[in-house]
């Protein structure tokens, strides 16, 4: 099918002033080009920040105990708080009227992991079983930790991705011993691989679950070694099931803990949706600072497409008064300049798009980020700057139909 012959007119007509046409197009390719990279690259932000928040748990207040390392420090801390423990984890469920499961975790401080088919320097963890559902941790194979393995203090071990590669490499671990420093735990599962392509998000560490052996957290206390004077566990998760009381629920806990530890500030609290809204907050700063360059971008290719339609009525004046001497109206020849002006804006439109594409994988390559779209923004974007353009057509085309026929042959 075609082209009919009056777009494929008003294509020729452009296409004979090729460099003026193209000078023209920058303006709107830019402009069009830095949304589309700016939207390519906010939803992508957006969408990496999501995804490492609900890592943390999005409806989680995470509880973390930041007691001092200096042993005389530590000595006069305890005067006033035994540490972070787990009656202080039941305390703030009990307290908040919507409070739901909660998870300790324990860090153990491990020399030496290995098995019959290799070894790893990776982290250990006691955890409660909740912590793998808070956590929003998926097990691949095998199963998770149970109340039951918690109770009876089973010495069994829940392994992460990269943890069971290097210390089974081409074997399945399930069923399978390793030993942990002293003791030998058997492999009972395995977890899902979760590359979230960044070890922190705003300060607070992530990710490390893929290089790790998590244990049951009533186990670890049971069968490992600890420092004297150390926390009972180092955080727990607590889950909120309102997700707008957050915010209060934070400082609540907070209250409860200063008063059961004797006002000692020995504990951080991390609301992970308050990090994500944090994020989102610089994000919004940046899609600010984007969109004003974008908006001069696009002012300066209306301008530019007004500029060509201006000097294209000057240079058909002839071309103008004989169609209107044989008969064209008024509105003829608006629609004819104003469809050379749509077929600028639609070629800067499809141009500026697949610009702001490279231009967003450009800028993701070069600082790390991440890019992701959202196709209806995108192209509702697009259409949008090419109105804009198409109404600083509509003054030229209005100048070219005003002219007097008689008057614009004589002035040729």
């Amino acid at each position: 099918m075609g082209i009919e012959p009056a777009w494929r007119e008003a294509i020729e007509e452009l296409w004979r002033r090729k460099l003026r046409t193209l000078l023209t197009l920058l303006g709107l390719i830019f402009g069009i080009g830095a949304i589309v990279a700016m939207q390519g690259v906010g939803e992508g932000s957006r969408r990496e920040a999501l995804r490492m928040v609900e890592s943390l748990g999005l409806h989680n207040i995470i509880v973390q105990a930041s007691s001092p390392q200096n042993e005389d420090a530590l000595k006069e801390l305890r005067a006033r708080s035994v540490g972070l423990t787990l009656a202080d984890a039941r305390a703030a469920q009990a307290v908040l009227p919507d409070a739901g499961r909660f998870s300790g975790e324990k860090d153990l401080r491990v020399q030496s992991v290995f098995s019959d088919y290799g070894s790893a320097d990776v982290k250990a963890s006691g955890v409660s079983p909740e912590y793998f559902d808070l956590s929003s941790l998926r097990v691949a194979r095998g199963r998770a930790l149970t109340e039951t393995d918690n109770d009876t203090l089973a010495a069994v071990a829940v392994l992460g991705h990269q943890a069971a590669g290097e210390l089974f490499p081409g074997t399945d671990p399930i069923g399978k011993l390793l030993k942990v420093d002293h003791v030998w735990l058997r492999v009972v599962g395995v977890l899902a691989d979760r590359d979230l392509g960044k070890d922190e998000f705003q300060g607070v560490s992530l990710g490390s679950e893929s290089n790790h052996v998590f244990v049951p957290l009533a186990s670890a206390r049971a069968r490992f070694r600890f420092q004297p004077m150390e926390d009972e566990i180092d955080r727990f998760l607590l889950h909120v099931d309102d997700p707008s009381r957050l915010g209060g629920d934070a400082r609540l806990i907070g209250e409860l803990l200063n008063q059961r530890h004797g006002g000692a500030d020995d504990t951080t609290l991390i609301v992970p949706q308050q990090l994500y809204q944090q994020s989102q907050k610089t994000q919004r700063i940046f899609s600010v600072v984007m969109g004003s360059i974008a908006a001069v971008s696009l002012l300066v290719g209306g301008i530019g497409i007004m500029n060509i339609m201006l000097a294209n009525v000057l240079e058909r004046r002839r071309e103008i008064g004989l169609l209107r001497a044989v008969g064209a109206r008024r509105n003829d020849i608006i629609v004819r300049f104003l469809r050379e002006a749509v077929v600028i804006c639609a070629s800067g439109a499809v141009i500026g798009i697949l610009f702001g594409a490279a231009l967003a994988y450009s800028i993701a390559a070069f600082a790390g980020w991440s890019v992701s779209w959202a196709p209806i923004p995108i192209l509702l974007s697009a259409g949008l700057c090419a109105l804009i353009g198409l109404a600083f057509s509509v003054y030229p085309a209005r100048q070219a139909a005003a002219l007097d026929p008689i008057e614009a042959i004589r002035g040729e």
